[in-house]
């Protein structure tokens, strides 16, 4: 991956030789997702797809300790023109589409409250590590619109058709607590935790084989949208595109050899 440019509105930082930090960098405003925050997550979701460099593993959260993302920016939405408006949201559809296409894989350190579009976000990443205090919500209905990232498909997905319309149909927030008993997120940090437990799985996924990842994640992804017999064929075709691979090979090598082995993605 080439040098990432210096972004208005995010964070972009390698912690760990092979692990990226992405951080929504508008804490005065919530974290909230104006018009250039899409255009800068939008491009380092291209540049990540076109080429990854040395990165394996991401992890997405929150400028501060209280809000992860407020969702998108209304004040600057207020009083748009149907036509800006539309403008805004097709880029804003082109940067979640990219995110959740993104070959590699991505944890949200959900470090503080995640509403409407914020949770819409956190739900296009893998999967959520989240603090104790946060809060989730969509409340886009409260407001006279509906979820447009994702929210109606991602989170019934998530926790079940019925559960999902009472969310999306009320607005209502719920806590960390709820959404780790609903598995809507992985992991329950205690307060000011979430990256850093986010961190240490990146660690680990990042420690293992990279096409291997990869493929993995393009098995489940796509495979989950396709009838049985024919995922299962879909898994295998993922599967052989592994076999004459040098990480397979090293792999293997050092298994026998007892020794821990050393991935470089070829």
């Amino acid at each position: 991956m080439k040098e990432l440019p210096d972004y208005e509105t995010i964070d972009a930082t390698m912690v760990e030789p092979h692990v990226l930090k992405v951080t929504l960098n508008r804490p005065e405003a919530g974290n909230a997702i104006n018009t250039q925050m899409g255009l800068d997550l939008l491009d380092l979701w291209n540049r990540l797809t076109a080429d990854a460099g040395d990165v394996r593993c991401l992890v997405l959260t929150g400028a501060g300790d209280r809000i992860f993302c407020a969702g998108g920016d209304l004040k600057e939405r207020n009083g748009m023109s149907r036509r800006d408006w539309t403008l805004q949201h097709e880029m804003f559809e082109r940067m979640f589409w990219t995110l959740v296409d993104l070959p590699l894989p991505i944890i949200a350190a959900v470090n503080g409250h995640a509403y409407a579009g914020g949770l819409e976000l956190a739900l296009s990443c893998d999967f959520i590590y989240a603090s104790r205090p946060a809060r989730f919500a969509l409340t886009e209905v409260t407001l006279g619109f509906m979820p447009g990232a994702g929210g109606t498909q991602n989170l019934p997905r998530a926790i079940g058709e019925r559960r999902a319309k009472e969310i999306l149909l009320t607005g209502r927030p719920f806590d960390a607590q709820q959404a780790s008993d609903w598995g809507l997120i992985n992991h329950l940090s205690e307060p000011g935790k979430a990256y850093e437990d986010a961190l240490e799985t990146a660690r680990v996924i990042a420690g293992n084989a990279p096409l291997s990842v990869r493929q993995i994640k393009k098995s489940v992804r796509y495979g989950s949208q396709m009838e049985l017999r024919t995922a299962f064929r879909f898994e295998i075709e993922a599967y052989n595109h592994l076999v004459d691979t040098k990480d397979r090979m090293e792999g293997v090598a050092a298994f026998v050899e007892k020794r821990k082995p050393v991935f470089r993605g070829e």
